[in-house]
């Protein structure tokens, strides 16, 4: 054989290999590429179903601030049954039978 060709089976050899490798990395790109559109649409429901849900979230937990007055109020309760206690432990005393101790 000659080199003439020797060098044109190489060159058809080198370019069978080249399209074959172009074919493999085609496919590949193509079945990332559908991963990638499947992900994504995935999101977006997700994000959609998030839009949905976050108007009522928000309305369900507008009111959450106020509860930065509970210890305040709490303590006043407190302070009132105390109080009352008292007042109840000044009537037992009060009201008790003669010889019996509260």
């Amino acid at each position: 054989m000659t080199p003439e060709i020797l060098a044109a089976f190489d060159t058809h050899a080198l370019w069978q290999t080249a399209l074959g490798m172009g074919a493999v990395v085609l496919a590949v790109v193509i079945i990332l590429l559908m991963l990638l559109l499947r992900y994504v649409k995935d999101i977006q429901g997700s994000v959609e179903v998030l839009l949905e849900v976050a108007p009522m979230l928000a309305q369900q937990t507008s009111k959450l601030p106020l509860l930065q007055a509970t210890p305040g109020v709490l303590d006043l309760i407190i302070t009132e049954a105390l109080v009352q206690n008292d007042y109840m432990d000044v009537l037992v005393a009060h009201y008790a039978a003669p010889g019996e101790t509260p």
